[in-house]
């Protein structure tokens, strides 16, 4: 007889207002990153800012490609660039935005299948919880406490 797993994912929904210092910073810098996106196609403008262990905080953008499948998304664009010139900093937070060109409204932003598996690389190698902040509907932020949350059967080296 076959027997039902139910999963449970805690988040918190939270009113502008409602984030801290460090998370207003970062959903900021992620805005800002929205306006460097590189989406001549789609017109779809997503930020993504990492907050390091240190207080410092790196962004990227998602960058199209006429070769449609050659295009890369903001959440990967800033951690791989996090990788490629700071290879030993610990992230805490990932915040993403996500607004379309020639719009002031920013729009509930989810990272991908691709992007999550990705997220969860990273946080498996820190070992160490990466927080995730997302644009939500309403104007609010969707606060995880870990990329887990977001990836529950992760596919992780151990499974190689």
């Amino acid at each position: 007889m076959a027997s039902e797993l139910q999963i449970t994912i805690c988040l918190d929904v939270l009113a502008p207002e409602e984030l801290n210092t460090q998370e207003r910073q970062a959903i900021e810098l992620a805005q800002e990153a929205a306006a460097d996106a590189y989406a001549p196609y789609s017109n779809f403008l997503v930020g993504a800012a990492l907050l390091l262990e240190n207080g410092s905080l790196f962004k990227g953008s998602n960058q199209e490609n006429a070769a449609y499948p050659s295009g890369l998304c903001a959440e990967r664009t800033a951690l791989f660039g996090l990788s490629a010139n700071h290879p030993n900093q610990t992230i805490k937070m990932l915040a993403v935005t996500a607004r379309r060109r020639h719009k002031d409204t920013f729009l509930p932003a989810m990272p991908c299948g691709a992007c999550r598996q990705v997220m969860a690389e990273y946080e498996y190698k820190q070992q160490a919880p990466i927080q995730v902040l997302l644009q939500a509907p309403d104007g609010k932020f969707y606060r995880f406490k870990s990329v887990a949350d977001l990836l529950p059967f992760q596919f992780t080296k151990d499974h190689l």
